[in-house]
């Protein structure tokens, strides 16, 4: 599906319509759309399950751990609500989860002891002191994977980038010549940046105001593939988040107490758009293309909405997500309605 993000816009309207009272058109960006809620109604996005008056409530979780919320939370097709819909809901449940990641992610995995929103370790494993970023908080101004799994005790830990209709994976913030890049061009010769990044970087001249000098480079090896496929820096046009978040797991992995760590993207098999971003870069699908260009401690892995939800819907035995399994196929399109496969799920 080339046009997902439109197919989505009509989608969430048409979901909309038949689920919620309220028809009013929510700002976004200074624009009105149907599938925007009123900001203030932002919870007729959630699942039931996680809404304020239950026992797993994402507002109660936020307001505990101090997790900023992003903004476009009352925008229906908000990947940050879908990830709290799809992966937060089993903050209670773990077990299906765990054999969801054990099969989809790595077969290290055996518990899931632990499911945060916008993770980030504490001093010195922080971001700021990690990676020279400014310092932020939980979701804001900071390198926080949407969600991360801690498994088999705390001893291990995934950090997953979750997406849903966006087109890439951004590109580097550093390239803009408004704030001060004088040669964004420098960005494309790879094997300069690569071999003298304090030089050819402007991520790492940012050391004035609350543009730090950025630590990325520090935890970033390259494997010869990478050397040879790369046309640029892989963060260059829009692989920004997902080369900070490498950056973070490779950092963690080599620094902290982990036996493993694990980058990974949760993503919707049916967005074209994002699974090929990263062409210009050299990598014709990014889900299968990022993981080589590695060559450190941590791993990277992606896996699909659409095989969360057929995986819960062939091990639910006992019917306990039934509920999240309906709320979730007609939310997002992923199929397995009345003991029926849907074709969105291939």
């Amino acid at each position: 599906m080339e046009d997902f993000d439109q197919y989505m816009n009509s989608y969430q309207t048409q979901w909309r319509r038949d689920h919620l009272t309220n028809q009013d058109e929510g700002e976004q960006h200074h624009k009105r759309r149907p599938w925007i809620l009123p900001r203030e109604l932002w919870e007729e996005g959630l699942l039931q399950s996680i809404r304020s008056d239950k026992d797993n409530s994402l507002p109660a979780y936020l307001d505990c751990t101090g997790v900023q919320k992003h903004d476009g939370v009352h925008n229906l097709k908000s990947s940050w609500v879908q990830c709290s819909n799809l992966y937060f809901a089993f903050r209670e449940d773990r077990e299906i989860l765990a054999g969801f990641l054990h099969e989809h992610v790595s077969p290290l995995i055996e518990t899931v002891d632990r499911v945060e929103l916008e993770w980030a370790e504490k001093s010195p494993l922080d971001p700021s002191t990690l990676l020279g970023e400014p310092h932020g908080q939980r979701g804001k101004n900071q390198t926080s994977p949407d969600i991360a799994f801690l498994v088999n005790g705390g001893h291990g830990i995934v950090l997953t980038e979750n997406k849903l209709t966006e087109h890439s994976f951004y590109p580097c913030s550093g390239r803009k010549r408004t704030y001060g890049n004088p040669a964004p061009q420098r960005c494309l010769e790879l094997s300069k940046v690569y071999n003298d990044p304090t030089n050819q970087c402007y991520m790492l001249e940012w050391a004035q105001g609350e543009r730090t000098a950025r630590k990325y480079w520090d935890y970033i090896k390259f494997t010869g593939e990478a050397l040879e496929t790369l046309k640029c820096c892989p963060a260059a046009t829009a692989g920004y988040q997902l080369f900070r978040q490498q950056s973070l797991a490779e950092g963690l992995a080599i620094r902290g107490n982990y036996e493993f760590v694990i980058s990974s993207v949760a993503y919707d098999s049916r967005n074209q758009t994002l699974i090929k971003c990263l062409k210009s870069t050299g990598i014709d699908n990014f889900a299968s293309g990022w993981g080589r260009l590695f060559n450190g401690k941590a791993k990277f892995t992606a896996f699909t909405h659409q095989q969360l939800v057929q995986w819960v819907y062939e091990h639910d035995r006992q019917g306990k997500r039934r509920d999240w399994l309906e709320y979730v196929c007609k939310r997002y399109g992923y199929g397995v309605l009345n003991g029926e496969k849907s074709p969105h799920l291939h």
